[in-house]
């Protein structure tokens, strides 16, 4: 099925990956969850979800392992968010182009991939328009691009 107007397109059922290392109880046993995720993908999932703040970082590379090999990140487009973190004085929200860029480039580097073929603002901060917020993805085509 079509998945916004860029061409991408994708199974019907994705798979948010979310609860298998953050959130509905204790982490899951890594390799399970790889092999749950090859399992989804043989099954003909084709969207896997997760975002830079589940963990946090943990399921970014926890995803990023079940990328390797197999031909399985070919056979996927893939999703993650940005926008929330944990700071100091907790939770936050951050929407400016240099965090957009610093964030993008640590999800690259923990999925172990070239290209995010979808990235998403978590939450948004409304300190920054919008408009200016997903300006960076439009910069450089070095953080974002399309496979299709």
């Amino acid at each position: 099925m079509k998945l916004g107007s860029q061409g991408m397109e994708v199974s019907a059922q994705g798979l948010g990956c979310m609860g298998m290392s953050v959130a509905y109880g204790p982490p899951k046993p890594d390799a399970d969850m790889v092999a749950l995720i090859h399992h989804a993908v043989a099954a003909g999932v084709t969207f896997l979800d997760t975002a830079d703040v589940y963990g946090p970082h943990t399921n970014e590379i926890l995803l990023g392992k079940a990328l390797q090999g197999g031909g399985v990140r070919e056979k996927v487009d893939l999703a993650t968010k940005f926008g929330g973190f944990l700071g100091e004085d907790g939770w936050s929200v951050r929407g400016d182009p240099a965090y957009v860029r610093e964030a993008c480039e640590g999800s690259l580097k923990r999925l172990g991939v070239d290209c995010i073929d979808l990235y998403c603002q978590h939450r948004v901060d409304t300190r920054v328009p919008i408009e200016v917020t997903v300006s960076v993805c439009y910069y450089t085509t070095t953080l974002v691009s399309s496979r299709n």
